[in-house]
């Protein structure tokens, strides 16, 4: 492989190595995102984002899971391409179009410098349709239905914010035993493009804990898509006010479900971790 420059940044905790594809060719990236992911054995991340030019936005993200698939649409990682594209003098805007797999996202940019930077994005409208999620029930939407995994009996809440979510209600986060009881949920035959699994403690109305299961790479610090799909799970069943922060492992989600335009905001901070080369 040529000599190839790459940034590790995180939000929240959810890493990604990061690589200006607008400047340098990436050969196999599903493959490179398994390789370069392991934490013993490679740099160590989540998964692997590309940066690359668009036609209907200022840039556009693909990104690639630790196991090589390739996945919709990752909150925390557009916010890390927003800094990355301001902080590399890609652009001198603030206000950014990112095209994804699922859809235009719209990033602004607030407070910051090189280190750390607070960033909004609009993730859109959250998508309640079974079918669009997609998940095989026949209501709409999808609140509380019974789900056998593991013998057990748990209720889950359905949302799409760009990809698959099942939110799940419950207490004592802190000792689910994840790596056993997420692939269940991962797999489960309701969920034709697998999902992505967010066990949610409610504080206060204003106020979630939340661990996730993310499909195709297990369990993480945070998920920015998870998080806001949790917002709107807990707003429809009640459980919460319009603007909730969550706090996850890797750090905190301020998400906002504007009621004028039903639109998702989650603002949180982008970070660069180090710069690199690959050889």
């Amino acid at each position: 492989m040529k000599e190839m420059k790459f940034t590790k940044m995180q939000g929240a905790g959810n890493d990604y190595i990061y690589i200006n594809a607008l400047e340098q060719s990436v050969n196999n990236p599903s493959e490179l995102a398994v390789r370069l992911s392991d934490r013993h054995f490679g740099i160590g991340s989540d998964g692997l984002v590309l940066i690359l030019p668009s036609q209907v936005g200022d840039f556009r993200m693909q990104m690639f899971n630790s196991d090589g698939s390739e996945a919709e649409m990752c909150g925390n990682a557009s916010r890390c391409v927003g800094k990355f594209v301001y902080d590399n003098g890609l652009t001198s805007k603030k206000e950014i179009a990112l095209e994804t797999k699922a859809g235009l996202k719209y990033i602004t940019l607030l407070d910051g410098d090189a280190r750390t930077r607070k960033v909004t994005v609009d993730m859109g409208e959250p998508i309640l349709d079974p079918l669009l999620i997609p998940v095989n029930v026949d209501s709409e939407p999808v609140l509380n239905y019974p789900l056998d995994v593991n013998g057990k009996t748990w209720e889950v809440s359905c949302v799409s914010m760009g990809n698959p979510h099942a939110v799940v209600f419950t207490t004592d986060i802190k000792n689910l035993d994840l790596p056993v009881i997420g692939p269940m949920f991962e797999k489960h035959s309701i969920f034709p493009r697998k999902t992505n699994t967010e066990f949610i403690e409610i504080i206060d109305r204003n106020t979630l804990n939340m661990r996730v299961w993310e499909r195709g790479a297990g369990e993480t610090l945070a998920c920015g898509t998870g998080a806001c799909a949790a917002a709107v799970a807990a707003i429809l069943n009640g459980h919460c006010d319009r603007k909730i922060t969550i706090h996850l492992l890797g750090g905190d989600l301020e998400i906002e479900w504007n009621p004028d335009n039903n639109r998702v905001y989650m603002t949180g901070d982008a970070v660069t971790v180090f710069d690199g080369v690959l050889y």
